[in-house]
């Protein structure tokens, strides 16, 4: 879906979504267009040469790939200095969270731009700094759920056991701040410095003994069969609904609140 916010167009937040049939037409007159059709390069290429003619000089398009790279993006438009990647994170509804990323063919300031744009809307922004596979946020999510499986296959824990130490453990403190933030505040009066000189050779003991499987037909069927035991798998409307009522309470409770601002540095 290519699609252009009204309020790009109009200033006005309930201007709501305007559905257009034909591409040009909904990115006319668009100061910022979010472009999320499916991740097969050909397609978004297609997408961007008829639409691109109405674009102005200095309208943004952001593209919310997570596996395409923006490069491979910029091929495919007609300004790639006004390209950048715009990566909501899922439910892109309920979370606001955006990844966002140039790169030297991006023009001066179209970053910052973005990033102001995106705030203005009421997501919460990042700036990924190299191109990666996964970018921060997928990437980090890959690297529990890897400790996650692994301890499945030795056998340490249950599906549900481990979903429940993430959900009623870290993931609660998670919800007001990052790993890093944590422990800093962990090493009380000494700060992060204090936490790493008491608790070095501990994380490097558990890093060492980390596991490296990989999702194969047979370790997706053990995670199947575990998370079976908790869960419906003909009808997932029930926890879905309950995820997204308390992702929007904890969104209603910890956005705004400071976390997630950060300061201009005049870019």
């Amino acid at each position: 879906m290519l699609t252009a916010l009204g309020l790009a167009r109009t200033g006005a937040p309930e201007a709501g979504i305007v559905v257009c049939e034909d591409p040009r037409e909904a990115v006319e007159g668009a100061e910022f267009v979010q472009e999320s059709v499916p991740e097969r390069i050909a397609l978004k290429h297609q997408l961007y040469r008829p639409s691109s003619r109405p674009w102005g000089r200095e309208t943004v398009v952001a593209s919310s790939a997570s596996g395409l790279t923006l490069g491979e993006l910029q091929a495919g438009g007609r300004r790639p200095d006004r390209f950048v990647l715009g990566h909501p994170f899922n439910p892109p509804h309920l979370i606001p969270l955006v990844e966002v990323l140039g790169n030297e063919r991006t023009g001066p300031g179209v970053v910052a731009w973005t990033r102001r744009y995106y705030e203005a809307v009421g997501k919460v922004t990042i700036e990924v700094r190299r191109e990666v596979p996964g970018h921060v946020a997928s990437r980090l999510q890959a690297a529990l759920w890897r400790e996650a499986i692994h301890l499945v296959d030795e056998g340490v824990a249950t599906v549900t056991d481990i979903d429940t130490a993430v959900a009623s453990g870290p993931g609660l403190r998670w919800t007001v701040m990052g790993p890093t933030s944590l422990f800093h505040l962990g090493g009380d009066g000494g700060g992060l410095a204090a936490f790493c000189e008491r608790y070095g050779d501990s994380f490097n003991r558990w890093w060492d003994d980390l596991g490296r499987p990989h999702l194969d037909d047979a370790t997706a069927a053990r995670l199947v069969e575990g998370l079976s035991v908790v869960a419906d798998q003909d009808d997932i409307r029930t926890p879905a609904a309950r995820r997204d009522a308390l992702l929007t309470a904890v969104v209603a409770a910890t956005h705004g609140t400071g976390r997630g601002k950060r300061e201009e540095t005049g870019a």
